[in-house]
């Protein structure tokens, strides 16, 4: 990870417009989000496959790709991909919890990727692909940290490694929304590349 010192200094501002609907949910990206809706924050690696992940589960009200967790301020995603700014791939996810929790949710994260391999998914290697949870609460704290303890049982049983995910406070951790190419992209572009894979292991109950 590179010190705040290394990283760009960055912007006042987003340079760029980022688009005002989900093009798959047909609800407001950026908000206002209805009352009583939460926000999840997930970072697991290729942005584009992981926010098709979460906009296909019932009781999410919208997806947006974004970056997290660095210190450049405003990123654009060419000093993200360098490594410089220490920002990761990051999906925010607003949901309803009458209709699903962040129980459920967290299930898609862990079993959505592989949390073991660090600074890597798939053919995809460097820190703005590392596994990382921003939560918006204690409760997330909570939920995050049980389901962490519970996943590293199944993936030790298995013969995986260590998990190297983080949990950061969001609050602590700016969400900056990317560009529009990046929202929706595997809606737009169904045969488009992501290396993002699982481990085929169930979170157990």
């Amino acid at each position: 990870m590179p010190t705040p010192e290394e990283a760009p200094p960055g912007r006042a501002a987003l340079a760029y417009e980022v688009p005002g609907t989900h093009a798959v949910l047909g609800t407001s990206l950026q908000g206002p989000y209805p009352g009583g809706f939460r926000v999840g924050d997930f970072a697991l690696g290729c942005f584009w496959g992981a926010e098709r992940r979460f906009w296909e589960i019932p009781g999410v009200w919208t997806t947006l790709t974004g970056f997290q967790g660095g210190f450049t301020p405003f990123p654009i995603d060419d000093e993200v991909r360098t490594g410089r700014t220490g920002h990761a791939e990051t999906v925010r996810v607003v949901f309803d919890p009458a209709r699903v929790s962040y129980a459920e949710l967290l299930r898609v994260f862990w079993e959505g990727h592989d949390p073991t391999q660090g600074f890597r998914q798939g053919n995809d290697v460097g820190t703005h692909v590392r596994s990382v949870l921003f939560v918006h609460s204690p409760a997330q704290r909570a939920a995050a940290e049980h389901t962490r303890a519970r996943y590293q049982e199944a993936l030790t049983s298995f013969g995986h490694g260590t998990i190297t995910t983080e949990i950061l406070p969001a609050g602590a951790h700016p969400f900056y929304p990317a560009r529009a190419h990046h929202q929706q992209y595997l809606h737009r572009n169904p045969a488009g590349y992501c290396g993002l894979g699982g481990t085929g292991i169930d979170l157990r109950p």
